[in-house]
């Protein structure tokens, strides 16, 4: 099993390499990181940013302070919510293009199992959005020195860094979800449905102050997005993301084991 899981890891990667799509989701990330950097630099000096023409005579900034705690936090809030939709496009793509290629059946005729295509798709996706986040958090550090942001501390890098790895981590979970409505949907339309329409309702739900109970909220929350009132959904939230994540990952061996895969 394993050595078919490697074989199939090589043959995804070289897809990888091949495609424009690596290069999308990095300049993605890059974008976000750098907006977070310069949200940073209009907050340390928001008259000299309306000077610039970066920020509105009559706009407002509250809620955030130029420093390397809310920087962490921000950098968690951008792994959290545009990651749910670039890990997602991730999946969506590993698995549906497969079906939108009509490439499926050749894959399936090969001496390797469908659960080792499953989990080498799987484990190129992990590596593929852990170096998205560290793309991000790369952009963060380095946009942080460059402005000389106050409040650098041990403890204050740890906590932050815990909870950037923590919504990468929970948000990728989420993210096989969409790989699986790929997979059923026998290509991408279904699947980026899914993907805005889950969302958008993490976006309303959490408003609403419910964000704990629906998995896909719960990674912005753990960045304090929604307020301090919500910050922190607990482990009865944490766990409903794994258990979902994990689902997807076993629904999804399961499916393309017996389905029938006749186009």
């Amino acid at each position: 099993m394993a050595g078919e899981i490697a074989a199939a890891m090589w043959a995804e990667v070289l897809k990888v390499r091949r495609s424009v799509v690596p290069w999308v989701t990095i300049l993605a990330f890059a974008v976000g990181g750098l907006v977070g950097g310069l949200f940073m630099f209009i907050l340390q000096d928001p008259d000299r940013a309306r000077r610039l023409g970066l920020l509105g005579t009559k706009a407002q900034l509250s809620g955030q302070s130029p420093d390397w705690a809310s920087y962490f936090a921000l950098a968690a809030q951008i792994s959290a919510i545009g990651g749910l939709l670039v890990f997602g496009l991730v999946m969506i793509w590993l698995f549906g293009r497969e079906f939108s290629d009509r490439t499926v059946k050749d894959l399936l005729a090969l001496p390797t199992s469908r659960a080792a295509v499953v989990v080498a798709k799987l484990l190129v996706a992990l590596g593929w959005c852990i170096l998205l986040a560290a793309l991000v958090l790369a952009i963060t550090l380095a946009a942080g020195s460059v402005l000389r942001l106050p409040g650098w501390s041990a403890a204050t890098a740890l906590h932050g860094l815990g909870i950037f790895a923590a919504t990468g981590l929970l948000t990728f979970l989420l993210a096989i979800t969409y790989g699986l409505a790929a997979s059923i949907g026998r290509g991408y339309l279904a699947a980026v449905g899914i993907m805005f329409a889950t969302v958008f309702a993490a976006q309303v739900i959490a408003a609403l102050g419910f964000g704990t109970w629906f998995p896909w909220s719960v990674p912005a929350l753990m960045t304090g997005v929604a307020g301090a009132d919500q910050a922190g959904p607990g482990r009865p939230g944490i766990a409903g993301v794994v258990l979902v994540g994990l689902a997807a990952a076993a629904g999804t061996v399961v499916w393309w084991q017996r389905a029938d895969h006749n186009r």
